[in-house]
């Protein structure tokens, strides 16, 4: 794609279908005129008079306790500089976004139209009523110093500048751990800071604190060291000139333990890292390009450390990692400030995080058999779930032992659960599912390229690293919507119905002829039928020449799985196949199976969709909590209807114990564990959060997912094919774009794991 259509492609992302990345929701009901009564006059005025006694009220009566500004003037935005406060809104929009999907905060974002400090600040305190914290982001040094401290000072509400203080709190966890692993102390380690800018000076006076010296320290401005016989230093430059009479990075490197990168691109040489002393600790942190690149660094040195901003090498130092869960903590307890010790309460649970077992979650969206503590893992990855479990109560502590907290939590445990529940509105398994894809992408057939939305979504896996697409149809077709969408490549096109398929057409049906004569098919009826395109992508799947394959978006289903199960067929074990839909809803990721194919099973074909749909949960890091979803609830009907699902909960009770299974069940007592507990305590699912729903027929499972799709607007993934011998992916009618994209991440991860385990989705009896 070019420059061009890629800028584009961005403005249609912040376009369309509504103008800009965040929206305000309601969080009341507001259906009756008795609720808009309450919600405003004369209603309002009850929670307005108790605010009027006491201020504080207005956490418990407003959103003011959850409500973040974020706050810009527009004038260091990104790599882009001064360009203004209406050019800097999407960003401080798109900052919103992370703070509202990684710790559930909501965002007012503000642009400042003013470059005056006392200005800008005066705004600040002016609106600080409406919000329980003040994000500062993209103002230009050295202004943004003394506008954090001033309103720091002047403000009983959570002040953070995160250029400054977010790299400097990743990096320092980073570099409490590097240091360790590089058998060597904070106090002795020399360190070399290439940069001078708001985030350097911050990243420097922290890792001061976490007990490095000063005196170890070389910081270096574009016109080389700062030495303290430097004319016209600020104040912020003069506190870590060097009384070493060097002069250039060069000579700063020698025998250095550390490199602090916050400067430009391919500064750092590798005769520069050569001069390092033993196991250097690199961060080269510059974005998107670093001061050297990583691949060149390790080849420098084998017993190098290295961070990068970048998300395709280990140990991103990603302010993520910080922001969403400072303030998170800092909110809960009512902060009137962040202070040094709160921020160094989050620098020590992003160092200690890191040494802990990680999830299987993070392990499979990283494409890890198991990330451990060391040199390639010194910082916590961050799709990691546990983050908001850890750092909000660690700053939330830092803030109440500090007194500098209004308010104060009493029962821990509970308070790291809440967190945990704010995670379910999050979408995360998308990501996740598109990183795992990106780590090996694999060979996928579009068996129907010839349709706009396909080519687009092939477009966006090929160019995104997902996968690896084969178009087939008319190439003619093919090729002049390639031009339409500026989709440039080296893509491998193949259309059936042509001459020059011809011997593979053959080798083709040679192979399916030999497989189906005894039922019926002749070698001519087999080479016709590879003109088809269903059947000439399923025997390309089936004889190794693609990893995988998408089809179904322009005919019914049906007429798609029979091909795949003619040609491809069943994995071992396996007498049924099945789908599951994967809904994104406010709790999290369901599973929802059977939503295709077996129209009223038994219950033996219910115990096996249940199997295999924990197989896939389990394929995605997650551990499947089941519930088998009836009409009736443990033996309330005797209808066949309701016993069938009962006979099968039997079963896999039985002969897998090892499972969090649990039914018969209607769905309200499924997911709504305060219910459950109270009428059914002995149930297996009992105090745990159901992920996964198994119908009794397909009426229900098919009804359902579309229900959800379209009147919750949750996303689905899927329908997710189970029991395939290979990885077989069939669309619903019309799917999106979007969708096709993250069925193709679905198969390419499907085939990851069959490749690296034959019998993947065998049933086990």
């Amino acid at each position: 794609m070019s420059e061009e259509s890629k800028r584009r492609e961005a403005l249609i992302y912040h376009a369309k279908p509504k103008p800009g990345k965040i929206k305000v929701v309601p969080t009341k009901k507001y259906a009756t005129q008795r609720d808009l009564s309450l919600a405003y006059s004369p209603g309002v005025a009850a929670p307005c008079l108790e605010i009027e006694k006491n201020k504080d009220a207005a956490y418990k009566y407003t959103a003011k306790g959850n409500l973040v500004a974020v706050i810009s003037n527009g004038t260091a935005v990104l790599g882009l500089g001064n360009i203004g406060p209406e050019a800097s809104k999407p960003v401080m929009e798109g900052k919103g976004l992370l703070f509202k999907i990684f710790a559930d905060i909501d965002v007012f974002d503000i642009e400042v139209g003013t470059e005056n400090v006392d200005e800008f600040i005066q705004t600040v305190k002016n609106i600080a009523p409406t919000f329980g914290g003040i994000n500062l982001e993209d103002i230009k040094a050295p202004e943004a110093f003394e506008i954090e401290r001033r309103l720091k000072e002047e403000l009983n509400i959570p002040v953070m500048h995160d250029d400054q203080h977010g790299t400097a709190i990743i990096s320092a966890a980073a570099l409490i751990n590097a240091v360790e692993i590089a058998g060597k102390s904070m106090a002795d380690v020399k360190i070399v800071i290439s940069g001078a800018g708001a985030a350097a000076i911050s990243c420097s006076r922290l890792y001061q604190a976490c007990g490095a010296k000063k005196e170890n320290m070389v910081m270096l401005d574009s016109k080389g060291v700062i030495r303290d016989d430097r004319e016209n230093l600020t104040q912020e430059k003069a506190e870590f000139a060097t009384h070493r009479k060097i002069d250039t990075l060069d000579e700063a490197m020698k025998d250095a333990d550390v490199f602090i990168g916050l400067s430009m691109a391919n500064i750092v040489s590798p005769d520069m890292l050569l001069a390092m002393a033993n196991n250097p600790i690199v961060f080269a942190m510059a974005n998107p390009d670093p001061e050297i690149k990583y691949e060149l660094a390790v080849a420098t040195r084998k017993d190098i450390i290295m961070a990068t901003g970048r998300s395709d090498h280990p140990n991103q130092v990603n302010n993520v990692l910080g922001f969403p869960f400072i303030f998170r903590g800092a909110l809960d307890v009512r902060a009137t400030k962040i202070n040094e010790e709160m921020k160094m309460a989050a620098v020590k649970a992003l160092a200690k995080l890191a040494k802990e077992p990680v999830p299987e979650q993070v392990n499979v969206a990283y494409g890890e058999t198991k990330l451990t503590f060391g040199k390639d893992y010194i910082i916590p990855k961050p799709f990691d779930p546990r983050l908001i479990a850890e750092v909000p109560p660690a700053v939330a502590k830092a803030a109440i032992e500090s007194g500098v907290a209004d308010k104060t939590i009493k029962d821990w445990e509970k308070y790291k659960d809440s967190l945990l529940e704010r995670l379910g509105s999050d979408n995360k398994l998308v990501r996740l599912l598109l990183n795992r894809a990106k780590l090996s992408p694999k060979r996928i057939v579009f068996a129907e390229a010839d349709h706009l939305d396909v080519l687009k979504a092939a477009q966006i896996v090929y160019e995104e690293g997902i996968a690896i697409p084969i178009l087939l149809g008319r190439r003619e077709t093919i090729e002049a919507l390639m031009a339409e969408i500026e989709f440039e490549g080296d893509i491998e096109i193949r259309d059936p119905k042509t001459e020059e398929e011809n011997e593979c057409k053959n080798r083709y049906a040679e192979v399916y002829w030999k497989q189906r004569q005894r039922r019926g098919v002749t070698l001519y009826s087999a080479q016709r039928l590879m003109r088809e395109r269903n059947y000439f992508a399923a025997m390309m799947v089936n004889e190794g020449d693609a990893d995988g394959l998408i089809s179904g978006y322009s005919r019914n289903y049906p007429t798609v799985v029979k091909p795949m199960l003619e040609l491809i067929g069943m994995a071992k074990g396996v007498s049924k196949v099945a789908t599951t839909n994967i809904m994104m809803t406010k709790r999290g990721p369901m599973f929802l199976s059977d939503t295709s194919i077996n129209i009223d099973p038994d219950w033996k074909t219910l115990a096996k969709i249940t199997q295999m749909t924990s197989q896939v949960i389990k394929m995605f890091g997650l551990n499947p909590v089941t519930a088998m979803i009836s009409y009736s609830n443990f033996g309330s009907s005797d209808n066949e209807r309701a016993s069938k699902v009962r006979e099968a909960v039997s079963y896999l009770h039985r002969n897998h114990p090892d499972m969090i299974v649990d039914g018969e069940l209607q769905t309200d007592f499924a997911l709504n564990d305060e219910m459950l507990r109270e009428k059914f305590p002995f149930s297996k699912l009992a105090g745990k959060k159901v992920n996964s729903l198994i119908f009794p027929n397909l009426d229900s499972a098919n009804i359902t997912y579309k229900l959800l799709k379209e009147l919750h607007e949750a996303d689905s993934i899927g329908p997710i094919m189970l029991g395939m011998k290979k990885p077989v992916h069939i669309l619903q009618l019309g799917a999106s774009v979007d969708e096709i994209v993250n069925m193709t991440a679905i198969a390419v991860i499907d085939a990851q794991y069959k490749q690296g385990n034959p019998n993947a989705n065998a049933d086990s009896e």
